[in-house]
């Protein structure tokens, strides 16, 4: 099998696996109990956070561990503004925010708070002018993508973190900023305090890591109201007994990607030249969406013109390989991608879209292999189309 569909999920590490299986049969005990076995929960809880705390360079207490991606977007969202919401029910986020948040911020407009949704520019990009732009008397919350899931693109989360931190220290504590880093997390720097965020969303299978556990920051101080309640779980922000087999296993997750950055970054940006050249030299009508610099270094997201996406996804499927059509919560939708309808690709040509996201796992005999067979798929589309049209 070749797997091409490294943004929707990652295979977990050999050493993730042992990290998790141990834990399971050593750390059993309930961490909010009061004797000895509890404590070694708690402290595996303690060096796990430790971790997340250093690579995002924030204080142990500003990390909430969640279930995963989604409830970490819900949060860092519902929780502030619901918090704020007798000082303002104004947020910005974006056109091309993962579904996580956009249908968060879709039910709070439900619930009587306005949400502006700002266009993006031809790569999914938005600026940070709009974004101050957009700012009113009553906007509590700005929340932009880092990495977007779909695209690749890069949006300037530090420029506009720099925009909105200057303008507090001149008028109040919000707008609030929250980044969903989950793209991002295996290839970006991480640094909340240079990236001048609020908030940040990570999930664990996105590097490597086990599904079902993510990472929430909050920056003490942040108004925050618990969308989980019950015993009060971490910092009262959270409620549930903690997953500490996945907690652990996401942090040694965490710290392998993260000492890996560079190596597998570089490693990835020239496997993805690779299919980029390749496509432009044999299929040159082939749309490349999103930037093809400012990018993450492991999404491609192309447009082929003769070939339903579904059709060809089906056909690499038939062997052994694995892309997708986008986001893999919007997989089996009918409908054409948000994003791609939010760059200016038109509704035919977004079903004709799918992304190719490569992974540590990778090497360029898998590449060359995938381009060859891609080719063949193509070429046999292409001949079908045409003999269909003669006949019509």
């Amino acid at each position: 099998m070749i797997y091409l569909d490294n943004s929707a999920s990652t295979q977990i590490r050999e050493e993730v696996l042992n990290v998790i299986s141990h834990e399971l049969k050593y750390s059993f005990a309930n961490p909010s109990s009061p004797y000895k076995p509890a404590r070694k929960s708690r402290i595996s809880i303690d060096k796990s956070r430790k971790i997340f705390a250093e690579i995002l360079n924030c204080s142990e207490n500003e990390i909430i561990f969640t279930s995963g991606g989604t409830e970490s977007d819900n949060a860092a969202i519902k929780g502030p503004v619901q918090s704020l919401k007798y000082f303002g029910n104004h947020i910005i986020t974006t056109a091309a925010e993962h579904h996580a948040v956009l249908h968060t911020c879709l039910a709070l407009e439900k619930q009587g708070f306005e949400i502006t949704y700002l266009p993006t520019d031809k790569y999914g990009i938005v600026s940070k002018e709009s974004i101050f732009n957009a700012i009113k008397e009553n906007t509590v919350l700005v929340s932009v993508i880092y990495g977007n899931n779909e695209l690749g693109s890069l949006n300037p989360i530090r420029e506009i973190g720099e925009t909105l931190t200057k303008l507090k220290k001149t008028e109040s504590k919000v707008p609030l900023f929250h980044t969903d880093a989950i793209q991002a997390a295996p290839f970006l720097n991480l640094d909340v305090q240079k990236l001048g965020v609020d908030l940040m969303s990570i999930s664990a299978h996105k590097f490597n890591g086990p599904k079902g556990v993510g990472v929430l920051y909050i920056k003490n101080g942040t108004p925050f109201e618990s969308q989980m309640t019950g015993g009060g779980q971490e910092r009262q922000k959270r409620s549930g007994t903690e997953n500490i087999a996945y907690i652990s296993g996401a942090a040694t997750a965490m710290k392998l990607a993260d000492e890996e950055k560079p190596e597998l970054s570089k490693k990835l940006n020239q496997l993805r030249k690779l299919i980029i050249n390749y496509i432009n030299k044999n299929f040159p009508d082939t749309i490349i969406n999103g930037h093809t610099e400012n990018c993450l270094p492991n999404i491609i997201n192309l447009t082929f013109q003769n070939i339903r996406a579904d059709d060809l996804i089906s056909a690499l499927d038939l062997e052994d390989i694995c892309i997708s059509n986008g986001s893999a919560c919007t997989t089996n939708s009918l409908e054409p991608s948000h994003v791609l309808q939010s760059i200016g690709l038109n509704a035919n040509l977004a079903l004709n879209t799918v992304r190719i996201s490569l992974g540590r796992y990778n090497t360029e005999e898998e590449i060359t292999e995938f381009l060859k067979i891609l080719k063949m798929i193509l070429k046999r589309s292409s001949k079908l189309n045409y003999e269909t049209s003669v006949e019509i």
